[in-house]
C-alpha cells in the first residue's frame, strides 16, 4: 500500500495522488439505482482531482429491461471502467460479481478500495489480507429489504455488514439513523457523509406530452424503483379515494420484483388517472421531475433517497413518510405523513391537490434549500479525506 504525507503536507505542496478502485455497483453509467448515481458521482469528480480511479462493473443486463443495456466501454469521462464475470441471477449477480473485481483489485496497483454496499462488503477481509486500505459505504441495511428476506439473501448482507464493521478502515453511513444502528449494534463509529445532488435545468413538457399526455401541474409523480419498500402499492390504494383529475403517474421498473409490479398494476387497473409509465432516463426523465405537481415518496424503508434530492432540485413540492432517512432530508421544506397509513396518505394528497397555493409554497423553498445543502463537490472531498486519514 503506498503511504502518502498528511493531505496538503507533503514536502513538493502537492496533494497526493490515489489509485481508486470501486465495486458493488451494478455498472456505470447508469441509472439503475442509487448506488449507482453515488458512483458515478464521486468516480468522476475524484478523476477530476487528477486521482486514478478503476469502477469494476458486472456483467448481464440492465435491472429494468434488456431493452436499456448500454454498450460496453472502457472508460467513461476519464474512470476507467472493467467488467468482471458474473451469474446474471438474482442472489447471485452480487456475489459473483464482488468476489471476482476483488480478485481484480487484490492483484491491482489500488491503495484505495471502496465498497458499495453491506454484501459487497463480505470481501473486506481478503482486501485487507493483501494490505488494501478499504471504505465501505453502507447505502442502507439491505437485510431489511423485502426482496433479499429468504435465508441465504439475509445472512450473506448480515455477513458483509459483520465484515466491514470487523475490518474496513472506515464506514461511510447516508442517515443518522443508521449511524446510531452501528454505535448501538457493534459499538462501531461511522462516517455520515449524506448523498447529494446537481443543479439541474428545469425543462418544459414536451416527450412526456407525445408519450403519456401529460403537461406541466398535471400530474403527482412517483419515481423510483417498483419494490415494496417504497410503500407504491399504498400510493395506489390512497390515490384511489382522492377526488382529483389529476393524474399519478408512477415512473420506475423492477427490480427483481416483477411479481410486485404486476399486483400494482391490477390495483391500479380501474382507475383510469393512473399511468405506469416504465422505467425513464435522459430527457423524459428531466421532463418528468420539472413539470409534477407534486412529488411523493411514501416509503416504508430507505437508505437516503437520491430521487427525493433530484425533485427538490427541480423545484417539487413533496409529500413523503415520516421515516428518518426521508425526514434527515426534507426537514421543514416538505410535506410528512405517517410511514404505513393509507389514510393519512389520502388526506394529504387531497390537500394538496385542493390547495394549489400551498404546493407552490413548498415549490418556491424546496430548491434553494436542497442545492445549498447537498454538494456533490463537498461530499468528493470529505470522501477523499478518508481515503487519506
Amino acid at each position: 500500500m503506498c503511504i502518502y504525507t498528511a493531505w496538503g503536507n507533503d514536502m513538493s505542496g502537492m496533494n497526493p495522488k490515489f489509485n481508486i478502485a470501486m465495486f458493488g455497483h451494478k455498472r456505470v453509467p447508469s441509472r439503475e439505482g442509487g448506488v449507482e448515481i453515488v458512483v458515478e458521482e464521486l468516480a468522476t469528480r475524484m478523476v477530476g482531482h487528477g486521482h486514478l480511479v478503476t469502477c469494476y462493473n458486472r456483467r448481464g443486463h440492465h435491472v429494468s429491461d434488456a431493452k436499456f443495456d448500454k454498450v460496453n466501454v472502457d472508460s467513461y469521462k476519464g474512470v476507467k471502467i472493467k467488467t468482471v464475470f458474473t451469474i446474471d441471477k438474482k442472489g447471485l449477480a452480487a456475489v459473483t460479481s464482488s468476489f471476482f473485481a476483488t480478485l481484480r483489485c487484490v492483484f491491482s496497483k489500488a491503495d484505495v478500495v471502496h465498497i458499495h454496499a453491506e454484501g459487497p462488503a463480505f470481501m473486506t477481509p481478503l482486501l485487507k489480507l493483501f494490505r488494501k486500505r478499504v471504505i465501505v459505504t453502507v447505502h442502507g441495511l439491505d437485510w431489511q429489504r423485502d426482496k433479499w428476506s429468504d435465508g441465504f439473501a439475509c445472512k450473506y448482507i448480515k455477513s458483509g455488514e459483520k465484515m466491514a464493521v470487523k475490518y474496513a478502515d472506515e464506514i461511510i453511513v447516508l442517515s443518522k439513523r443508521v449511524k446510531s444502528y452501528f454505535k448501538d449494534t457493534y459499538n462501531r463509529e461511522t462516517v455520515y457523509i449524506p448523498n447529494a445532488v446537481n443543479d439541474p435545468e428545469i425543462l418544459d413538457a414536451q416527450l412526456i406530452t407525445e408519450k403519456f399526455g401529460l403537461s406541466k401541474d398535471s400530474y403527482i409523480l412517483f419515481l423510483g424503483r417498483l419494490v415494496p419498500e417504497k410503500g407504491v402499492h399504498l400510493l395506489i390504494d390512497a390515490f384511489k379515494n382522492v377526488n382529483t383529475d389529476k393524474k399519478l403517474v408512477i415512473a420506475g421498473g423492477t427490480s427483481d420484483t416483477d411479481d410486485y409490479v404486476e399486483k400494482l398494476k391490477e390495483s391500479a387497473q380501474d382507475d383510469e388517472r393512473i399511468i405506469f409509465t416504465g422505467f425513464q432516463q435522459g430527457q423524459t426523465l428531466e421532463e418528468l421531475y420539472s413539470n409534477a405537481y407534486v412529488y411523493t415518496l411514501p416509503s416504508l424503508l430507505e437508505g437516503m433517497p437520491l430521487s427525493l434530492l433530484e425533485a427538490m432540485s427541480y423545484k417539487n413540492c413533496c409529500l413523503v413518510s415520516d421515516i428518518a432517512e426521508c425526514k434527515e432530508v426534507v426537514e421543514d421544506k416538505a410535506v410528512v405523513t405517517k410511514a404505513g397509513d393509507i389514510t393519512e396518505l389520502k388526506e394529504a394528497l387531497q390537500k394538496l391537490c385542493d390547495e394549489e397555493a400551498f404546493v407552490k409554497g413548498y415549490k418556491e423553498s424546496a430548491r434553494e434549500y436542497v442545492l445549498k445543502k447537498y454538494n456533490w463537490d463537498d461530499v468528493t472531498e470529505k470522501t477523499l479525506s478518508l481515503y487519506q486519514k
